[in-house]
């Protein structure tokens, strides 16, 4: 699903709003989601899932191609976590 396609999804449904102040409603929480995971909280979205940020260790790799030792520093990655709920709504399909 696009991101267009959801803020079309909400209007519609909503009804009473114009699509232009669903997508600054919806630009708005992803801002918000978005700027909490860079200060490194845990985004929680109830009957969805979890967001967190989590770091992985630098470690050495060998290149396929060219067979070279490389190493790869350390970073950050985007961990999510989804609900109990929505995991029995995915089995059951």
């Amino acid at each position: 699903m696009l991101k267009r396609e959801l803020v079309n999804e909400v209007a519609e449904q909503l009804g009473d709003y114009y699509t232009q102040d669903v997508a600054q409603a919806v630009d708005i929480v992803l801002e918000e989601i978005s700027q909490a995971l860079v200060e490194d909280r845990r985004v929680e979205i109830r009957g969805f899932g979890s967001f967190s940020v989590r770091t992985r260790k630098p470690r050495t790799t060998k290149n396929p191609k060219t067979g070279k030792m490389m190493d790869i520093p350390e970073r950050k990655t985007l961990h999510f976590t989804m609900s109990k709920s929505l995991k029995e709504v995915l089995i059951e399909e």
